[in-house]
């Protein structure tokens, strides 16, 4: 039996490859981001190509950094960026387009006309979705009533869509050679494309969308021994043989996986490019009635869907980017804590980097972002504070959300601690920040890139590797916990200014 399982972690701004042994330690990694592709205000794509390049690379690094072969690895699973939208010829692999990444908001008049009509209502019932340019189904749209040919193509079967997953497995299984053209449950479920309760793709949603069925992937379990086939790639003997594919799952939920929460009422918040908390409802389907999503957490091999509640926050980590790349602030994201910490508090600035329009829980594509409160007194360091408070502010706009929605639910859920993961979680300050803005107890785990990790668990659970998700909860622990140390009137008065400056980024855009 091989020692350990890999996980390909296609990213919003990178991709790795991490490989774990059994008791869940990372044991090799190699990462590599890609460009950031701007054309206009709203606008934000990625080169597919350049995706797949990147994947190769940091497989073949990982290995090679560890001492490792591809058989040494029992499974791979893969996790990505969920609601990225890609299309391609099914017989030569290139793209009809860029990427249109799910921060990309040039599909907002779409998502209005579903709610203007009555579709939209229609939508929240089968995909448990608002109607939003987050989603891949406008993206869909946009791409097929805009890109010369696509849709005659689509019509054919030439032409294929599916999110990141999907693009990087077709392509390890063969691409054009008969690769494989998959994807799973929960990434399925963030399409507006696919019904909740039957788990399969639905024509009256396709309907809306004007998608023709030959384009879409086979829909499998997120975890799942031979349905997702091996690779095939050309050359990969560099990799010491064929990596076995056994698990796919929507980074999100990936997250959840990684964090072991497979009872209803436990959640996770991860702090990565966006913020996204979950929560997991058990078997069954709870709608939202506070701005949050239903969506599917995981479905491990035959075995029922798991179901969850997510609070998605477009621009948290990437606000830090946005103040080295953009503004030049800070040279790397490391020094943002440094800054912070030079000053006791924001000075009474709020930044809310509402880039892509705000989402859960106000969806509200009409928002750009604003700083507001501004005196001559504020230097960077309040702006490096004030974006760190923003991350914090947006988790508590979606916990409290959560909290008012389970309230109504029956699932047992009370929010004393709050588990956290993804890159943010190394800012100590920001964790501090968050544990003050919540009022609650903030725990981080040793492994922090539970994404990756998650992807490893649904592959390994569905090869036997892990015999259990029991076996996975045994492998959970953690690293650093933060308490909090504002009173009830500073978290209060925070708080209002935060909601006001909120308001002050609504009806921007017409």
């Amino acid at each position: 039996m091989a020692d350990f399982v890999g996980a390909i972690d296609q990213g919003t701004t990178s991709t790795r490859f991490m490989i774990f042994d059994h008791a869940g330690r990372e044991v090799g990694k190699h990462q590599l981001e890609h460009q950031q592709i701007l054309p206009q205000a709203g606008w934000v794509e990625h080169n597919p190509l350049e995706i797949w390049e990147r994947t190769q690379t940091v497989i073949g690094s990982a290995l090679a950094g560890a001492g490792l072969r591809a058989s040494d690895l029992d499974s791979i699973g893969v996790t990505n960026q969920r609601e990225t939208t890609i299309v391609w010829d099914r017989h030569t692999g290139r793209p009809y387009a860029n990427a249109l990444v799910w921060q990309d908001t040039r599909t907002a008049p779409i998502a209005s006309a579903l709610d203007a009509d009555g579709r939209g209502a229609v939508i929240r019932s089968k995909a448990g979705l608002p109607p939003a340019p987050y989603f891949s189904g406008g993206k869909l749209q946009w791409l097929l009533e805009n890109v010369d040919g696509l849709r005659a193509a689509a019509e054919r079967g030439d032409a294929l869509f599916g999110t990141p997953d999907t693009w990087v497995i077709w392509n390890l299984t063969g691409g054009p050679d008969g690769g494989r053209h998959v994807t799973d449950v929960t990434n399925a479920s963030r399409t507006m494309l696919m019904d909740l309760q039957t788990l399969a793709w639905d024509d009256e949603l396709l309907g809306f969308f004007g998608v023709p069925r030959a384009m879409l992937p086979e829909i499998l379990p997120s975890s799942d021994p031979d349905r997702y086939a091996v690779s095939a790639v050309p050359g990969n003997a560099n990799w010491g043989g064929a990596l076995r594919i056994c698990g796919a799952v929507g980074d999100q939920q990936a997250a959840t996986v990684g964090q072991v929460c497979f009872a209803p009422g436990e959640a996770k918040n991860t702090y990565g490019t966006g913020n996204f908390m979950l929560i997991n409802t058990g078997s069954e389907i709870v709608r939202s009635q506070a701005g949050l999503l239903t969506t599917v957490a995981y479905q491990l091999g035959d075995a029922p869907a798991v179901y969850a509640l997510e609070g998605s926050i477009a621009v948290t980590g990437s606000a830090v980017q946005w103040l080295r790349d953009q503004l030049g602030i800070i040279s790397g994201a490391s020094e943002i804590e440094a800054l912070a910490a030079s000053v006791p508090d924001s000075g009474g600035m709020y930044f809310v980097p509402a880039f892509s329009g705000l989402f859960a829980p106000y969806w509200r594509s009409d928002a750009r972002g604003a700083i507001v409160g501004l005196s001559r007194f504020n230097t960077n360091a309040h702006l490096a504070r004030a974006t760190l408070e923003a991350i914090c502010y947006q988790t508590k706009d979606v916990a409290d959300a959560m909290v008012q929605d389970v309230a109504s639910s029956g699932v047992d859920f009370d929010l004393r601690t709050l588990k956290v993961d993804g890159g943010v979680t190394a800012n100590a300050l920001a964790m501090q920040i968050q544990a003050d803005i919540l009022g609650v107890e903030v725990s981080k785990p040793v492994v922090a890139e539970t994404t990756a990790l998650g992807a490893a668990y649904a592959a390994g659970l569905a090869t036997g590797f892990w015999s259990s998700t029991e076996e996975l909860r045994a492998n959970w622990r953690e690293d650093r916990r933060w308490s909090p140390q504002w009173s009830d009137a500073q978290r209060e008065q925070g708080y209002a200014g935060w909601r006001k400056a909120v308001s002050r980024t609504l009806d921007w855009v017409d």
